[in-house]
């Protein structure tokens, strides 16, 4: 019975110290705020942050900028002389 007590309370504690979610590309374009929050982290602090991160952001960031490469212009054809 004592060992079963342990058991489960180790369970418990291993499953209340699991690693935070980590910020992926997808995360940070659908949410402008952390994007912003995460980029000013990693100007302040790169190597506490980490390249995986401030490497998604920089992406998300570039995506939100450019788009996602399917341009709506189209342009006119050139006139002809």
């Amino acid at each position: 019975m004592k060992r079963m007590v342990i058991i489960i309370a180790a369970a418990a504690l291993t499953a209340c110290w699991q690693p935070a979610p980590t910020d992926t590309v997808e995360s940070l374009v659908a949410n402008p705020e952390r994007l912003k929050e995460v980029r000013r982290l990693c100007r302040e602090d790169h190597a506490k942050m980490g390249d995986a991160t401030c490497n998604a952001a920089a992406e998300a960031f570039r995506q939100r900028f450019m788009g996602d490469g399917k341009s709506k212009y189209t342009p006119q054809p050139a006139p002809k002389d």
